[in-house]
Order: structure tokens, then C-alpha cells, then sequence
């Protein structure tokens, strides 16, 4: 079936994805200057991770509804990493509207990588 022709090239992805140093690294507040903008990032880093987890137990487990949706929780995970990297750097410019802006938009981002990874197949 083309189902099994995807899924099993999409899990191997997955399960070296997985294994990505890209995981939140704890923050030394003495190297950033606005180190309270710096945690609200790393606290919204987090939950990109947790929404990963979530996701890579869903699509290794098969449990993902189908290869569109499998296709919109990761485009959701990549949109929250850059989003990250873009909170990081308003961070360290001290723009923390900007911080707040892109978080928002993370929160949503993980949010609907999360749903979406519960979504049982029918």
C-alpha cells in the first residue's frame, strides 16, 4: 500500500529526528542581558520540545491519523523552532514585545502540533 511505502521512510525521519541535539539546553541568566526575556524563551523552547515528544510518540507508535495530517503537526514543529530562533534574537535585542509576539505564536504552533498528534486514526 502506498501508506506503508510513507510511513516507514517518515518513522526512520522521525526516529533520527528524535536523536537531534536541538533540545532545549539550560540558560545562564549572567550571559543575557535581559535574562528575563531569555527564560520566557527557553520556557517556550521547552514546549516546542514536549510538542516533538508528543509528536514523535504519535508517528512512532502509528497512531497519527494520516500522512496529511503526520505532514501539518511537522510543518507546525519546524514553524515553532524558527519562531524560537526569532523570540531568541528579539530577546537579546530587549524588544520584549516582540518576544511576547513570537511566543504567542509558538504557543499556537505547539498547540495544534499537539492536538493534531492525538488525533487518533479512524
Amino acid at each position: 500500500m502506498i501508506h506503508d511505502k510513507i510511513l516507514l521512510p517518515g518513522i526512520v525521519l522521525i526516529a533520527l529526528l528524535g536523536a537531534s541535539p536541538l533540545q532545549a539546553d539550560p540558560i545562564d541568566p549572567a550571559r543575557h542581558p535581559q535574562p528575563d526575556k531569555a527564560q520566557t524563551v527557553h520556557e517556550a523552547e521547552h514546549d516546542v520540545d514536549q510538542a516533538w515528544e508528543v509528536y514523535h510518540r504519535a508517528a512512532l507508535g502509528g497512531t497519527v491519523a494520516s500522512p496529511a495530517l503526520q505532514a501539518d503537526i511537522e510543518q507546525h514543529l519546524h514553524e515553532a523552532r524558527t519562531l524560537i530562533t526569532q523570540a531568541q534574537e528579539a530577546a537579546e535585542r530587549g524588544d520584549e514585545r516582540q518576544v511576547q509576539t513570537l511566543i504567542s505564536q509558538v504557543k499556537v504552533h505547539t498547540t495544534m502540533a499537539i492536538e493534531g498528534s492525538k488525533e487518533q486514526k479512524k
